[in-house]
């Protein structure tokens, strides 16, 4: 498969904080009195502030936010990488790829400096989107900053909001973990990132799975 450059979600994606995450989700829910299982369900490659109206419209979305982000950065430094995920990063040109999260830029960066993961050059967090994820902002914001366009761009994503948002955006998706079993659309299902090798050529990039 042939792309000009490869972005990928962070969650799930390059970073193992699916449990941490969900550890915190369910800790907020319970001193809430909210249902846990509705929320983790509806967490997954969505914003904190567009996830808390939906299960607790009653509470202030961006206090509450702050609260599961509190409590989930005490188990932080336990974040270990997706395998294959510091390879496939390091083996990519830096302006040949790029991050699209639904976290915030600086909660972002924390969870890739703890998994040892190379930060990007172009990073686009949560609050840089006026849409989280399924919508496409993310992913065309990104395409743009890397000067691309969308259908010369391949997206690595773990749950279908963001594989809806990937195909949204026109570009192909590749899906990894169990999240995306049976999702239409998807170029490739891998477990995680081993399988995929990436060489660089002057006019993009050689990608295989």
């Amino acid at each position: 498969m042939h792309c000009a450059a490869l972005l990928f979600d962070n969650d799930g994606v390059l970073v193992d904080s699916t449990a941490l995450i969900e550890a915190a989700i369910r800790d907020w829910a319970a001193w809430r009195q909210v249902d846990a299982d509705e929320a983790v369900r509806l967490s997954h490659g969505r914003r904190f502030t567009e996830l808390i109206p939906e299960v607790a419209p009653h509470l202030d979305a961006a206090a509450e936010r702050i609260w599961i982000l509190d409590r989930e950065a005490t188990t932080r430094p336990l974040l270990q990488p997706i395998p294959g995920a510091r390879e496939l990063t390091a083996a990519l040109p830096a302006d040949r790829w790029a991050i699209v999260t639904s976290a915030h830029t600086p909660t972002a960066t924390d969870r890739l400096h703890h998994a040892g993961i190379t930060l990007p050059r172009h990073l686009v967090g949560g609050e840089q989107l006026s849409n989280g994820k399924p919508d496409p902002e993310g992913y065309l914001k990104a395409a743009a900053l890397l000067g691309f366009d969308p259908a010369d761009c391949v997206v690595v994503e773990d749950a279908p909001a963001g594989v809806g948002a990937a195909l949204a955006a026109g570009m192909r998706c590749v899906g990894i973990g169990p999240q995306v079993a049976g999702l239409a659309g998807l170029v490739a299902r891998l477990p995680d990132l081993t399988p995929i090798t990436v060489t660089g050529e002057s006019w993009g990039l050689r990608l295989v799975c």
